[in-house]
């Protein structure tokens, strides 16, 4: 940073910068805590986590590699640039981190006071969850996919609205 406040061209420069790892610069291991560490340049780092820039359409392309204090290591291209196994073990970590049921059928939605009471079966059971209205609890992810997250911050998606029956479409239709 300059005398006068601003960030120098150079410091500018140097953050716009993307280091992408790749499977000739980065090997990744797990933890015997289970958790995801990251050799690269002589020097590990663990753990570390990743994060997707695409979290709900596409979880393959452009991963970030960040420590437990959210500085970046660096960025995966695509997964499909690293071995089976080395792209298995960034999924399981991702699975954990985003780890979002997806609503198979919704069963019922009560409203009371501000906040919608659901019912719903999903790909990991029977749920019952409460969503406080407004603030963008429930969205769309994507054209057709809407993501809800509860008050505890649990995430839960309908993949395709279009596949839900008219009569849960019109419970969801309310909390949009």
């Amino acid at each position: 940073m300059t005398r006068d406040g601003n960030v120098g061209k150079t410091e500018l420069a140097d953050a716009a910068r993307i280091r992408y790892l790749t499977k000739e610069n980065a090997e990744f291991a797990e933890t015997p805590g289970h958790l995801l560490a990251v050799k690269t340049d002589g020097e590990e780092h663990s753990p570390v986590y990743v994060h997707c820039s695409f979290p709900h359409t596409n979880r393959r392309v452009y991963l970030s590699i960040r420590t437990a204090d959210n500085k970046e290591i660096g960025m995966i291209r695509n997964l499909d640039d690293f071995p089976p196994e080395t792209a298995a073990l960034l999924e399981r970590q991702m699975a954990i981190r985003y780890f979002t049921p997806e609503i198979t059928k919704v069963v019922a939605v009560k409203e009371e006071f501000g906040y919608s009471y659901w019912e719903a079966e999903t790909t990991a059971g029977l749920c019952r969850f409460t969503v406080r209205n407004g603030g963008g609890n429930v969205k769309f992810a994507a054209e057709n996919r809407l993501l809800i997250t509860d008050v505890d911050g649990n995430r839960f998606v309908i993949p395709r609205l279009d596949q839900l029956s008219e009569k849960e479409y019109r419970m969801v239709e309310m909390r949009l």
